[in-house]
This record gives structure tokens, sequence and C-alpha cells, in this order.
């Protein structure tokens, strides 16, 4: 899930009305209640209330922290960004997968790399066409706390018969595959690091050449208005792999704000599907227990206000939709 640098600390709002750790010390330290901050740039951010830490693990890859929390339940914090919970997980797995693989006419095959905690492919094993899901994630310790702590997460995906689970890096996977996937879906943590890492240019490429006819990538691009020039810049450097992009958004609880994600491909167009178009495709497929996903917040997350708009649009592009909105005629 796409998130940003955590940390936790005993505390409490102080007389003054300052959130610090310093200022706050002996309430919540008696109750033992930690609260969980998530920041979301250099000045903002939010906290979960957690009324107790579960585990502490350190593995070759990451730190894996596990919580209890009155209103999202348990919680597991992965590399001090990714977030999984069991109460909301469904708002970012039902829009990472959905609004692709709903568009594509008969996908048979998709490619998860990261999204260890199996909700994702829960949601893409609903759509009764696929043959096969491939599950890649490099940290084994993920899994495990994963399919022991998240059952209303997974749903017993990790042992469906079409699900393939692979233990290890997802960019040597796409290196070496001679597969095609109808979807590839990147969760590989906080899309606020360096753009050399996670979604460096020859991952973006190694994903369209994995892609079989139709086929298109999704992953999450970053805070538009936490972060947003970090959104502008895997925005265009999409822009400059894919023909492509369509970039969408939605405020996802745990994140503390508003995501926006991108599906990219060199035919298929997501967003040139109306509500209705959805609405039927879901009824053909019997796509069960979607608490999102439908034909109107289909239409609706691909719906981007001005400001996104402008991040997101390559310059050519974004010069046409000012002059359209000014009423410019060329």
């Amino acid at each position: 899930m796409p998130g940003c640098a955590f940390s936790h600390f005993r505390g409490n709002i102080g007389m003054n009305g300052d959130f610090t750790p310093d200022a706050l010390a002996g309430a919540v330290i008696e109750r033992e209640e930690h609260l969980v901050t998530h920041r979301l740039n250099d000045s903002t951010g939010f906290y979960v209330k957690a009324t107790r830490k579960l585990g502490d693990w350190q593995t070759r890859f990451q730190r894996l922290e596990l919580f209890d929390t009155p209103h999202y339940g348990r919680i597991l914090r992965a590399g001090g960004c990714r977030l999984i919970s069991e109460r909301e997980a469904f708002v970012y797995h039902e829009n990472l997968i959905h609004p692709a693989l709903t568009a594509h006419a008969a996908p048979k095959r998709v490619l998860i790399v990261g999204s260890g905690a199996g909700g994702a492919a829960e949601e893409a094993l609903k759509h009764p066409s696929l043959e096969q899901v491939t599950l890649c994630e490099i940290d084994a310790e993920l899994l495990r706390l994963a399919r022991e702590h998240f059952a209303t997460v997974h749903r017993g995906a990790f042992d469906h018969p079409k699900l393939r689970l692979l233990l290890g890096d997802g960019l040597k996977l796409l290196r070496e595959t001679h597969q095609r996937f109808d979807l590839i879906a990147l969760d590989l943590g906080d899309p606020a690091a360096p753009a050399e890492s996670t979604h460096a240019v020859e991952l973006l490429q190694r994903c369209r050449q994995a892609l079989g006819p139709g086929g298109a990538v999704v992953l999450p691009i970053g805070m538009p208005v936490a972060r947003p020039e970090r959104v502008a810049e895997l925005a265009q450097r999409l822009n400059g792999v894919f023909r492509i992009v369509r970039p969408y958004t939605l405020y996802v609880p745990l994140c503390g704000g508003q995501c926006a994600l991108a599906v990219c491909s060199d035919k298929l167009d997501p967003k040139s599907f109306t509500a209705d178009e959805i609405d039927r495709r879901i009824e053909q497929r019997r796509l069960q227990d979607l608490r999102f996903y439908n034909g109107e917040t289909h239409e609706g997350v691909f719906a981007l206000p001005n400001y996104v708009r402008d991040l997101v649009s390559p310059p050519r592009l974004r010069l046409q939709l000012r002059s359209r909105r000014l009423g410019v005629v060329s």
C-alpha cells in the first residue's frame, strides 16, 4: 500500500495544542497506548492510536511491526511506509486491481509484484476468466505474518489453486520471464522514494515488454497534495514509456489523504468506459463482495481535479486542456 515515513511514540495532545512527543507524555504512557504517526511530508501528517504493539521483527529486507488499533483493527507496518489494516485494506486493493482488470475484455494472467498481504491477489481472483495470478513478494516473513494475522484481507487467496506464489525479486522475475500478462500490478512501497529505485525506467520497460495484447500496468504514483512533485515526476516518466497513461485518485484512509495511481498501456484505456458498461461487466463476471468498486466509482476516480490534471498531463496536452477550459479555439 502506498505511504510515507512512519514512526511511533507514546504521547498525547499538549495543553497548547502542540502535537509533539516532547510535549506529551504521561497519560498515554500510563494507558500503554501508542500513537503511530504518519508523516505525509516535512510539515504535515496524522496519527493512528494503537492499544498495543504485538510484535517487531527485522527481516533481511525491512522492519515489520504489528499493532492492534481500535479503529482499523490489526495493522502491519512494513519498511516504515507500507501499511496493511484489517478493516480498510479493501479501499486500496479494489482500486489497485479492478479499474484496469474490469476494463480488459478477457483477462487470463495477472502478475502482482509486492502486496504481500494477499489482498490484491484476492481481488484479482474474483475475475472468472483468470487462469493464473502470480504473486511475487521478496520478504518471506511478511508473507508469514500476513497469512497468520490478516485472513480478513487475503481471504484464503494464498491457498487458491489459481495462485502461483513466488518468493523473490520482482525485477529479476520480469527480466527472466517469457510469460505475458494481461495486468501487472506494482505495489512496491513508498512512491515518494527516489524514482531511480523502485520506479526505475528499466522496471517500467520490463513491465511493458511482459504485457500481452491489450495488457496494462497499474501502480501508485504518490500523493498529489502532500507530494505533488513526486506525482508529476512519475507521471512524466510513465508518459515516456507508455502510449496511454491514465492517472486516477482516491482517498485512502490509512494513507491520510488523496492518493494517485495510474493505469498504463499501449492499447487499453479504462477511462473510455462508462459507468453502465462497467456495471454490466461486474454483473456478467459475477464479481462478489465489492465494497468500493462499481461503475460510478470507476468513472469517478478517473475524473481528475484541475490541480491533479496539471500535475500529470504532458505539457502539450496540458496546454490543450487549459485552452479548452478558457474557451480558446485554436
